[in-house]
């Protein structure tokens, strides 16, 4: 979609949300099937789920897992990129990133509806919790928060741990972003009572739809199904994939427990409606901003802090 083309009046996004297999060829399989299958169905921006090639393999720290990443471009690249020139879509691939020896990254790369690798985004955020030690495996990115012109749309991608700052969602929103997208690995711990995972996953979902209302962009995130662990302890991923619009309203939905795909028709003037009548983009102060750059308030001088509050008034 270059600058002197007048975009479509809408894009459709689609979703591919699966249970992974142990054998990775077996997931590579399901996730070209779900993908012709999204593509006959109209989608024309598809993101496959965070790390879809092998199940999530951060539940445990182990050296021989490096084995599972892979050089970009490298065979998996080399396939999809075949697959999107073929049917004419965007496809939005998460990998296991080799950069070189003993460095890794949890990456997506992206590729344009005629075969084009336009270039890939390095996990920011990197977690380092009970069955998420991602830590041990991915060097955090280096990157930035690229935003990519696709034929289609133009996309930021960000990667589930990157769901929970705002400040992801806002620079890839600046750099000219009409739909975040999220892939993501996130589910509940099966020894957790009911509630705390209702919660979880509340919260989940209300960040999201939050980075689409202050932003006014559409955002989508995938996420993987199925339980993946011993009984009674490893992860239940919870699905219920979705795209909200620029007010956050869910426009397409997946369920907790089904390998599927979810579409969403995303129209462009709602971004420049929601823009319009509530200017956050506009009325933000630049200026005052600056303690973002510091961890808390014990890097701050609070009695400058203060002052400037006040000429701000």
């Amino acid at each position: 979609m270059a600058d002197t083309e007048i975009p479509a009046a809408e894009f459709t996004v689609g979703l591919i949300q699966m249970a992974c297999a142990a054998e990775v060829q077996a997931n590579l399989d399901t996730a070209s099937e779900l993908i012709a299958s999204a593509a006959h169905k109209g989608a024309q921006v598809i993101c496959l789920q965070e790390l879809f090639a092998s199940r999530y393999f951060c539940q445990r720290e182990e050296v021989d897992a490096f084995d599972l990443a892979e050089p970009i471009p490298g065979p998996t690249t080399d396939r999809y990129r075949a697959q999107a020139r073929d049917l004419g879509v965007v496809l939005i691939v998460p990998l296991f990133e080799r950069r070189i020896p003993g460095v890794y990254h949890n990456t997506v790369v992206v590729i344009d509806a005629d075969g084009t690798l336009l270039g890939r985004y390095r996990k920011m955020h990197i977690p380092d919790d009970p069955l998420y030690y991602e830590k041990f495996y991915f060097t955090p990115g280096d990157l930035g928060y690229p935003v990519f012109e696709t034929r289609f749309a133009r996309v930021g991608t960000l990667i589930c741990w990157d769901q929970w700052y705002p400040e992801a969602a806002r620079l890839s929103v600046l750099g000219g972003a009409e739909l975040l997208v999220y892939p993501s690995a996130i589910g509940w711990h099966p020894g957790e009572p009911p509630e705390v995972g209702a919660d979880q996953y509340n919260s989940w979902k209300i960040i999201q739809r939050s980075h689409a209302i202050a932003n006014g962009v559409f955002v989508a995130t995938v996420n993987r199904v199925g339980h993946e662990g011993p009984p009674g302890g490893g992860l239940d991923f919870w699905g219920q994939s979705f795209v909200c619009d620029p007010m956050g309203r869910v426009i397409g939905a997946g369920t907790a427990d089904q390998s599927e795909v979810i579409l969403a028709r995303c129209v462009r003037r709602y971004i420049e409606d929601q823009r319009r009548g509530w200017p956050f983009l506009r009325d933000r102060r630049i200026d005052s901003y600056a303690a973002l750059t510091t961890h808390g308030v014990g890097g701050l001088d609070l009695k400058s802090s203060a002052s400037g509050s006040d000429r701000g008034a």
